[in-house]
């Protein structure tokens, strides 16, 4: 049986839009400091349709951050091992989020209305709570290109919001309560956080919510969102009213999985090398496929049986290099599902050697091929498992953001392995694929908190419902 994806892109908006004063576009920063990418995307979203479009995308590696100065304290690496500090994290920061703002021709203190930043950078961390820092230095990046700090914070009251954005926000009506497109967080009594790209999984779980309005996917709760960027990412979402629950957060290794193997053509750098460096992926089609077809199946069983996916076992402190405190996920009754490659990534060796033997007896595409099969198979297996946990409702939807989920084949592959699982018999009805998932997250985080929500076009509540407006005043008076 034949699935078409739903595959959802946002169109751009003029710029003579933007600068007219009459018109409701909301505009935001997303500023993202990732394993392989750093990432400054400015986005604007209509007040009158709440639908999000797209500005300009700026995309570096972060691998070409400067290296520390003499006295700076490094205080943390990539996955590749590239050290970090705050003022060089800072400065990257800086010059992403203005060379963004001077290609797209606006002004930072005048034209950006807030500014959301992130980070995937959580392998080099010895706990969640230390993602902290670098989100502190993240902020010093963004005071440094200008912006003002009430944009970077929930405003105290209507005053604090640009006259012309008032009329659309509900802030005299609800206040943000820390609930993000009517997901609360999973933390529990002492705050502590489960997982230390906690905020990642935030975001593209409220970008997916948002993406999926442009291909008609009803993306709300409850849902299961996966950003597989270099490291994986997302949440398992309970059906709850007005606010639904976090039930399971995604860690471990994604992206790095294809570029691990990819290191092993030689190709790229054989460290700081990722599947990105290679310019030509197209995949194969038509009798190549065919052809191919036995020899892609063996390679991808050869690479699936080095990753290791599972609920993360309890006293575990890292998992697929990502810090973790299984024991407050225990304490609030969240399903750890963890992606590993044996045991914090002592198998990526491995998956070079066999990427090496793909591409020596074959060719690119075939090694792409495989790469599309594993990623697709890490996506049913990951499903499986909360499946398995009994966190899989019938009516969930599933989101897919993030360049290992995205590109190539990916798309049409999960489809079929999802369909295998009979989570539901219209699937191709229940799955999105976003791009930009963070991104489109940073500017529904930024909408929340200034409550700018569009009653007739929720992002909230459960699907198919309506909007939850109502019960969220009711609770807030209690």
């Amino acid at each position: 049986m034949a699935h078409k994806p739903r595959i959802a892109e946002s169109p751009s908006v003029r710029l003579l839009d933007l600068k007219d004063k009459s018109k409701s576009y909301f505009i935001v920063a997303s500023v993202e400091v990732g394993n392989t990418t750093t990432k400054c995307i400015l986005t604007a979203t209509n007040l009158e349709d709440g639908k999000t479009r797209l500005i300009k995308k700026t995309v570096s590696m972060t691998r070409d951050v400067r290296p520390p100065k003499q006295g700076e304290e490094i205080f943390g690496k990539t996955l590749n091992g590239v050290e970090l500090t705050r003022d060089s994290v800072g400065e990257l920061v800086r010059d992403t989020l203005l060379g963004a703002v001077k290609e797209a021709n606006l002004d930072i203190k005048t034209d950006i209305h807030f500014v959301v930043r992130s980070t995937g950078v959580v392998a080099g961390f010895d706990s969640p709570d230390e993602v902290g820092e670098f989100i502190k230095a993240l902020a010093d990046g963004c005071l440094m290109a200008g912006v003002p700090p009430n944009r970077m914070t929930p405003p105290m009251s209507i005053s604090n919001i640009p006259q012309r954005f008032r009329k659309y926000s509900k802030l005299e009506k609800v206040i943000f309560d820390g609930a993000v497109a009517s997901v609360t967080p999973p933390t529990g009594s002492t705050g502590v956080e489960i997982v230390a790209n906690e905020m990642e999984g935030e975001l593209a779980t409220a970008g997916i919510k948002e993406g999926a309005k442009w291909v008609d996917v009803d993306f709300r709760n409850p849902c299961i969102s996966m950003d597989f960027g270099t490291t994986l990412d997302g949440r398992i979402i309970s059906p709850d009213l007005p606010y639904a629950r976090t039930i399971g957060n995604f860690c471990g290794y994604a992206g790095a999985i294809p570029d691990a193997i990819i290191k092993g053509t030689g190709l790229v750098d054989s460290k700081k090398g990722t599947a990105l460096d290679i310019s030509d992926r197209t995949s194969l089609g038509g009798l190549s496929f065919i052809f191919n077809k036995k020899v892609i199946r063996e390679y991808s069983e050869k690479v699936l049986d080095c990753i290791v996916i599972e609920k993360v076992p309890t006293g575990r402190k890292r998992y697929g290099s990502v810090p973790v405190n299984s024991e407050a996920a225990d304490a609030i009754n969240v399903v750890l599902i963890g992606c590993d490659v044996g045991d914090n990534g002592s198998d990526m060796a491995r998956l070079s050697s066999l990427g090496a033997e793909v591409y020596e007896k074959y060719n690119m595409k075939v090694l792409f091929a495989v790469i599309d099969e594993v990623m697709a198979r890490v996506v049913q297996r990951l499903v499986k498992v909360a499946q398995d946990e009994g966190l899989v409702y019938e009516d969930t939807a599933i989101g897919v953001t993030g360049r290992a989920g995205i590109t190539g084949n990916k798309p049409k592959l999960i489809l079929k392995y999802l369909h295998e699982l009979g989570i539901n018999h219209k699937i191709d009805e229940n799955v999105v694929f976003v791009d930009d998932g963070l991104a489109r997250g940073a500017a529904v985080m930024a909408r929340c908190m200034n409550s700018l929500g569009t009653t007739f076009n929720p992002l909230g509540g459960h699907r198919g419902g309506k909007c939850i407006l109502g019960q969220r005043i009711k609770l807030q008076n209690k």
